[in-house]
């Protein structure tokens, strides 16, 4: 007969000790609770927030792009610094169907772009404002420093936007969502906040998204996500009249 009983973490991390084998292998991050507080009802990010407005007249960059206010709480003892980032894993893998008449399915196959990397968060922090890390789209990007909420990374606009020449340049720290119109997928803008248990990574300041998940691997005492949901495709935005 199998039982499924898992067992504790501190007698899997004597029995791996025991064993010889690392104990880092035997925790897992404990998990930090983390929330988008202006979320509307149903759970989508603002309008300001977006790097593209809805669809309708007007330039493409046309939104706000104001980075939203994030909270988190439940830090273990220990924590040195807090690293962010927030992803959207509904991208289309196939960018030629971004600009095609056709709507792109629910099922089409999809890649992760990061849109917020954000590292070396001061250990008292406990909330970003929103606004704190951008409010406006700047054309070539914002440049990768230090600021009082932490050390920018380089977000995906540094290559997603690399073949215009008018706006080709490194952008860091926060840019908002720019779904696709035609896309009939909502996409699932995810914040993960972590903690960590070192005041600075060994990082360089045009560290990318992925080069930070590599940097925070062995120093994470906690992590925690919310969600929040954007669309510009009309068929998919809800309106309170309707």
């Amino acid at each position: 007969m199998t039982s499924n009983r898992i067992l504790p973490p501190a007698l899997v991390a004597a029995l791996l000790q025991v064993a010889g084998l690392p104990v880092a292998l035997a925790a897992s991050p404990a998990p930090l609770d983390v929330i988008i507080p202006d979320l509307d009802p149903q759970g989508a990010l603002l309008d300001e927030a977006a790097l593209c407005g809805p669809a309708g007249g007007g330039p493409l960059l046309r939104g706000r792009n104001r980075s939203p206010a994030v909270a988190w709480s439940n830090a273990p003892a220990g924590t040195k610094s807090f690293a962010l980032l927030m992803t959207d894993p509904d991208v289309p893998f196939d960018p030629s169907v971004l600009l095609s008449p056709r709507p792109i399915p629910i099922e089409a196959p999809r890649v992760t772009r990061y849109h917020w990397v954000l590292y070396d968060m001061p250990a008292t922090l406990k909330a970003l404002p929103a606004g704190a890390d951008g409010d406006g789209f700047v054309p070539h990007g914002k440049p990768p420093i230090r600021t009082e909420w932490g050390q920018r990374g380089v977000n995906a606009n540094t290559w997603m936007l690399a073949g215009n020449p008018g706006l080709r340049g490194t952008y860091a720290g926060y840019d908002g969502p720019c779904p696709a119109v035609n896309d009939l997928k909502p996409h699932s803008y995810t914040i993960t906040v972590y903690a960590l248990d070192v005041e600075h990574l060994p990082a360089k300041p045009l560290m990318t998204g992925a080069q930070l998940v590599q940097a925070m691997e062995g120093h994470v005492l906690a992590r925690g996500q919310a969600v929040g949901l954007y669309s510009r495709n009309p068929a998919l935005r809800k309106t309170e009249s309707e």
